[in-house]
C-alpha cells in the first residue's frame, strides 16, 4: 500500500480493504473491525487534519464499505489541497481511480489513473490497474501492451490471444496469424495460443498440421498443464454433441472428424506413464466408437494410480450396457454416473477455487496457469 497505516495505527486490528481478484472483485461485507478502524481514524484525522495518509487510509476503508462517494470526496480534496506533495497527489489519482472502478465508471477511473500515471512515470501499480480496466474493456490489444511494460509475459499472450480471436472473427485472418504467433514468441507456453492454433486446425480438417502443432505444443507447455490441450480439443470436438447418456461417450463423427482425433490418438500413443494422457487416449477411443480399447487404456491409467476415479467412472460407464441389470437398478445407476460427472473436475493449485470449465486465470486468486486435475475427490 502507498500510505503508512500500519506505522500510524498499529494498535487496529489490520484490515483488509479491498480483495485482489481478477477478472472481477468482490466486494467485502460490512464488519465490526472496519467500522471500528472507520470510527478511529476519523477521530485521529480531526486531531491531525494534515496527515495525509491518514486520509488516503480512511478512503479505503470507506471503498471496502461501499461508501464510494465519501472516498471520491476525500480524494478530491487532497488532489486540490494547496502544496500537496507531489508523490500524495500521485497516491490519491492512484487511489481516486480505484474509487471510481469500484462505483463502475470505468472513463473517470482511467482518466484519474492516466494522470496519475503521467505524473508518476512507469508505475507498477498503476500500470496494472490500468491492464485491468482494459482487459475488463475488452480493449485486448491495450491490454497486452500494458502487460508487456509489466513484464508479464503470460497476461501478455492471453490477451494477444483474445485479440487474435476478435480479428479471426471480423475475417481478418493475416493479422490474426500473426497477432498469434506474437503470442507464442511472447511466452511459448502459452496454454490459450495452442489452444486456439489447434481447433482451428482441426476446424480445417489439417490433421497432419493438428498432429505437428500439438507436438510442438506438448514440447513448450509445462508437462503437467498438458491435459488443458486434450480437454480444450475435445471440448471443442464435442460441443454440445455429447448426449446425457451416463454409458454414451460417441457422438457421430465424419470420416474427417475420425480421422483428426486418430491424428491426436497417434500422438498419445508415443508418450508413455503420464496418467492424464492415458485418460484422455481413452475419451478419443470412446469417442471413436472403439469401447474395448477406450477401456483397456482406463485400465492402464489405473495402473498408475488406482484413485484416479474420472478413469473408474468411465470404466463403469462403458460396461454399463455389458451388465445384466433390472431397469430399475440400470436407471439408477446411470443418474449415479451422470451426477458424479458433474463434479467440478478442475481447481486452483494456488486457492483451491474448484471449477468445471478450464480457466487461464484464477477468478478467485488471480493467479495464472494454476489450473490443476482433481486427481482424488477429496482434493
Amino acid at each position: 500500500m502507498f500510505w503508512l497505516f500500519r506505522r500510524k495505527c498499529s494498535k487496529m486490528p489490520e484490515q483488509r480493504t479491498e480483495p485482489t481478484k481478477h477478472p472481477g472483485e468482490g466486494q467485502m461485507p460490512p464488519s465490526q473491525d472496519t467500522l471500528a478502524a472507520i470510527g478511529e481514524l476519523s477521530r485521529v484525522v480531526k486531531n491531525n487534519p494534515d496527515s495525509v495518509e491518514i486520509y488516503l487510509a480512511l478512503g479505503n476503508l470507506y471503498r471496502s464499505q461501499g461508501e464510494i462517494e465519501r472516498a471520491v470526496q476525500i480524494r478530491n480534496n487532497l488532489i486540490v489541497r494547496p502544496g500537496l506533495d507531489k508523490e500524495f497527489k500521485i497516491k490519491a489519482l492512484y487511489e481516486l481511480g480505484r474509487d471510481y472502478k469500484r462505483a463502475g465508471f470505468v472513463d473517470r477511473a482511467r482518466a484519474a489513473l492516466e494522470e496519475a500515471q503521467a505524473l508518476g512515470g512507469r508505475n507498477k501499480l498503476i500500470l496494472s490497474e490500468l491492464a485491468r480496466l482494459a482487459a475488463d474493456g475488452g480493449d485486448y490489444e491495450q491490454a497486452a501492451t500494458l502487460y508487456s511494460q509489466l513484464d508479464h509475459p503470460q497476461a501478455e499472450a492471453h490477451y494477444l490471444v483474445q485479440f487474435a480471436r476478435e480479428l479471426f472473427d471480423k475475417g481478418v485472418e493475416a493479422q490474426g496469424k500473426k497477432t498469434l504467433k506474437k503470442a507464442l514468441r511472447v511466452y511459448p507456453g502459452s496454454l490459450e495460443a495452442w489452444l486456439v492454433q489447434l481447433t482451428r486446425e482441426y476446424d480445417a480438417g489439417d490433421k497432419d498440421g493438428l498432429r505437428k502443432t500439438l507436438s510442438d505444443a506438448l514440447a513448450h507447455v509445462r508437462p503437467e498443464l498438458s491435459f488443458i490441450l486434450f480437454e480444450g480439443l475435445l471440448s471443442h470436438a464435442t460441443k454440445g454433441r455429447l448426449p446425457d447418456s451416463a454409458n454414451a461417450r460417441t457422438v457421430s463423427l465424419s470420416q474427417t472428424e475420425t480421422e483428426l482425433l486418430v491424428a491426436v490418438l497417434n500422438e498419445l500413443e508415443s508418450r508413455h506413464g503420464e496418467i492424464l494422457l492415458h485418460y484422455y487416449g481413452a475419451l478419443i477411443l470412446a469417442l471413436n466408437g472403439r469401447p474395448q480399447e477406450a477401456s483397456t487404456w482406463l485400465e492402464r491409467a489405473l495402473l498408475l494410480d488406482p484413485t484416479f476415479w474420472p478413469a473408474r467412472l468411465d470404466l463403469l460407464g462403458l460396461s454399463l450396457e455389458e451388465q445384466n441389470l433390472s431397469p430399475l437398478f440400470h436407471s439408477q445407476l446411470e443418474f449415479f454416473i451422470n451426477k458424479a460427472r458433474s463434479v467440478k473436475r478442475f481447481a486452483c493449485g494456488v486457492c483451491g477455487l474448484k471449477q468445471s470449465q478450464l480457466f487461464f486465470v484464477c477468478a478467485r486468486c488471480g493467479s495464472w496457469h494454476s489450473i490443476v486435475f482433481r486427481m482424488l475427490l477429496t482434493d
